[in-house]
């Protein structure tokens, strides 16, 4: 005869909290973070026109700012945690989005770049301050980062021993690169504001000093939340576990 003595939920002595309400707190920053970008970029476009003074530079000018925080820092940032909230057990599909996603903020921070070397002053006019140089180095890690993950864990798949090796300093670097990346944005913002302010354009407390000082305040909120949940450990699922006994 055999008996049923209990049924019940067991979890790991080492489980841990959820990272779904810093999930929640990453999506919330960013949408914070891209509406003060378009407020700043929308609201205070004298601020951003160029020596030219033309529509087109004044467009280009406020490209700039859009396409490097919200294509390539909120993209990036979204593309750290996709095997965080991506549903489903397939990391073939998760390998896929988190790629697609970081080139996706590639290519927004070349545009980027492309924009504020387009004026008429050329590359070298644009290439004298620490933001500039940041910058420079900035895409050139995320492009060295994206292609050393395509080559290694997309394209040969079948070196596990390489992927192993690799993957902590690929997690390295992809944080790193994006905390280079926030600091870049807030050594620019700096940079644009004390210029603005030097000029007499904008007030030490006028609405666009806020809106700027707000903008760095949420990119650190931002890039604080993105690096604690992508560092954070997975929480285990708990399992059922019932104990039987044969009973004569």
């Amino acid at each position: 005869m055999v008996s049923t003595i209990s049924t019940s939920r067991i979890s790991s002595n080492n489980s841990v909290r959820p990272v779904l309400p810093l999930l929640v707190f990453a999506r919330t920053s960013a949408l914070v973070v891209a509406a003060l970008v378009l407020t700043w970029t929308l609201s205070f476009k004298t601020s951003f026109t160029p020596h030219s003074s033309t529509h087109e530079g004044l467009i280009y000018a406020a490209l700039h700012p859009i396409f490097m925080v919200i294509g390539f820092i909120v993209v990036s940032g979204e593309a750290i945690l996709v095997h965080r909230w991506w549903p489903g057990e397939s990391r073939n599909v998760k390998k896929l989005v988190h790629l697609s996603m970081q080139g996706l903020a590639l290519g927004c921070g070349g545009f980027g770049i492309w924009t504020k070397f387009h004026g008429n002053e050329g590359i070298v006019a644009n290439f004298y301050s620490l933001h500039s140089w940041m910058g420079l180095i900035c895409v050139t890690l995320f492009t060295a980062q994206w292609l050393m993950g395509f080559f290694t864990f997309w394209h040969r798949p079948e070196v596990r021993t390489m992927r192993i090796r690799m993957l902590p300093w690929h997690i390295f670097l992809g944080l790193f690169t994006y905390g280079l990346a926030i600091a870049t944005a807030e050594t620019g913002l700096v940079e644009k504001l004390t210029l603005l302010q030097l000029k007499g354009k904008v007030l030490k407390r006028s609405p666009e000093a806020m809106v700027v000082n707000g903008l760095g305040i949420a990119l650190v909120l931002l890039s604080t939340i993105v690096v604690l949940a992508a560092v954070s450990p997975k929480q285990k699922t708990p399992f059922t576990v019932t104990l039987v006994y044969s009973k004569k």
